[in-house]
């Protein structure tokens, strides 16, 4: 019963021989930056009132892509 009361007589594994843990990505993901300018083109497409919703959104369209592009992502 000593597993049950953590008095087992295991040595314990140095912190060198642990495996290396990710480092985490310089780079953000895409679906997490820019919301507010994808909000904004997601809006303006969806509820455009003329017949070519991408012509009237163009401004906030390249708002967005420089946006992106900012941040390093090419759309």
């Amino acid at each position: 019963m000593s597993w049950l009361f953590g008095s087992s007589k295991t040595a314990a594994v140095p912190t060198s021989e642990l495996p290396e843990i990710a480092k985490p990505a310089e780079k953000p993901k895409p679906c997490c930056v820019c919301k507010d300018e994808k909000t904004s083109r997601d809006d303006c497409m969806l509820f455009a009132k003329s017949d070519d919703p991408q012509a009237e959104c163009t401004p906030v369209i390249e708002q967005y892509k420089a946006c992106m592009a900012s941040y390093g992502f090419k759309v």
